[in-house]
């Protein structure tokens, strides 16, 4: 049987409440009682965030097999659950990020209030443990990703020392410095994290960049008091806090910020790719109909700059050499600009569990999303890309596959149109059938680029 390998560059996972104490150092556990408030506060509006898309009226629609409302979501923190609606939608294996709206972080993401760098450091370090205790028992399906990237630290040997302690555990990839900023942190070209990035090369751990990079830790909690406080002096609904929420920060700033893009050129405009060739870049959920434009506009300025820095190449090249794009919730636009994109360096995540995300339509999403995509560059945006690009086991992957994946003419096979409400209904989550986002932000770019062409070209000295 010809079955095919589905890899998700994307799910999520976050260490519930109840596990906070076992994980985090007994010092801090004087937190936990105020953690818990907030946590309350925060899953409580996250939970009126996702019933836009998710309210009861549309289950039907999206929710025929029963996965949401039978508990499906539970395998953010339970790896049996997990696994069981990996082998529902077919999916061989999954990477495994951190972050999700059902509950707060452990004091270090964006969506927490405000904690000293230390309390944030600890919890960084509870999480990849628990991490390693809940999920690597199935390491063979899912591939943990430590979020190093999420931590202060007081010095690089500090951040090697924990990479090292990942990398024994068998995780294959990390967050990179500042996912989430921390006053006084170098910029990413800086020789200052060479040693890092040295390491990382030397173990094998594939940099990871997700939606959220730059952001500064309690960005998001701090927006949310603020505009809370506006409306218990102003007036107003929890509606009113969702639709501001909305405005402000999710769709205005997550999925199509610029500040992951910078750390992009950061690493490539400051040759951290010419000093460590072997590394791997990897994006996930930042979308990908941006990448043309902007990777031009980054060659434009590499070549008038060039005698300035210390990359040797063109971004473009960085990127065809030492990136892959794991498109979250892959969007028709994309699909359609692969070949500019650049169809190798594409690959596929299905967001579990957020809402989004693909799941828990993966299957029919995909087979619409790839409709008339020739089979090898399907193949490759849905497994291949990543196997060859991060050095993963095709043959046990191959072996997975065999058993629970989907069959390729289940995906690849024409089908009938999806249902005009469940495509609406990916459109609503996913802004699936938006135009692509062309030049638009080309001014914004240039002027974060102008800034880092000046910095990266004094570091090069």
């Amino acid at each position: 049987m010809d079955k095919l390998t589905i890899i998700s560059l994307d799910g999520h996972a976050q260490i519930p409440p109840d596990a906070w104490p076992k994980y985090l150092e007994k010092r801090y556990h004087e937190y936990l009682a105020g953690l818990n408030k907030e946590n309350e506060v925060f899953s409580g509006v996250m939970r009126h965030f996702m019933a836009r898309t998710h309210e009861q009226s549309k289950l039907n629609v999206f929710d025929f097999d029963g996965a949401v409302r039978g508990g499906g979501a539970k395998g953010l923190y339970d790896r049996q659950t997990r696994i069981a609606e990996m082998d529902r939608e077919g999916i061989t294996a999954e990477f495994i990020h951190s972050g999700d709206p059902r509950i707060c972080g452990l004091f270090f993401q964006s969506s927490n209030t405000e904690y000293p760098m230390n309390l944030c450091q600890a919890g960084v370090k509870a999480y990849n443990r628990w991490l390693s205790d809940e999920f690597g028992p199935s390491r063979d399906r899912l591939l943990l990703i430590g979020i190093i990237g999420s931590a202060p630290w007081r010095d690089v040997e500090e951040m090697i020392t924990e990479l090292d302690w990942i990398a024994d555990q068998g995780f294959v990839a990390t967050t990179l410095p500042g996912f989430t900023a921390y006053p006084g942190q170098p910029a990413l070209f800086h020789k200052y994290w060479d040693p890092f990035w040295a390491r990382c090369e030397e173990r094998g751990m594939a940099l990871w960049m997700h939606a959220g990079q730059g952001e500064r830790q309690a960005e998001l909690g701090q927006l949310v008091q603020r505009i809370r406080k506006q409306i218990d002096v102003e007036g107003g609904s929890i509606d009113d806090l969702i639709e501001r929420l909305s405005k402000e920060f999710f769709q205005g700033k997550v999925f199509s910020s610029a500040k992951p893009r910078r750390a992009m050129w950061q690493l490539m405009m400051g040759g951290v790719f010419d000093r460590h060739p072997r590394l791997k870049l990897v994006l996930s959920e930042i979308y990908g109909d941006w990448m043309p434009p902007t990777l031009r506009h980054l060659d434009e300025q590499f070549e008038k700059h060039r005698g300035e820095l210390r990359a040797q190449r063109k971004p473009s090249e960085y990127w065809r050499s030492n990136g892959i794009n794991g498109l979250s919730f892959i969007r028709r636009c994309e699909v359609a600009l692969r070949h500019e994109i650049g169809v190798e360096t594409m690959a596929f995540g299905r967001d579990y569990p957020h809402t989004e995300g693909t799941w828990p339509n993966t299957k029919l999403w995909l087979r619409d999303a790839l409709a008339g995509v020739p089979a090898d560059e399907a193949r490759g945006i849905m497994g291949e890309n990543a196997i060859r690009v991060l050095g993963l086991n095709r043959a046990k992957l191959s072996a997975v596959a065999q058993r629970v994946g989907p069959l390729a003419d289940e995906i690849l096979a024409p089908g009938s149109a999806l249902n005009p409400e469940l495509l609406a209904h990916f459109d609503k989550r996913a802004q699936y059938l938006q135009q692509p986002e062309g030049e638009t932000r080309i001014p914004e770019i240039h002027a974060m680029l102008q800034e880092d062409l000046w910095r990266a070209g004094a570091n090069a000295v």
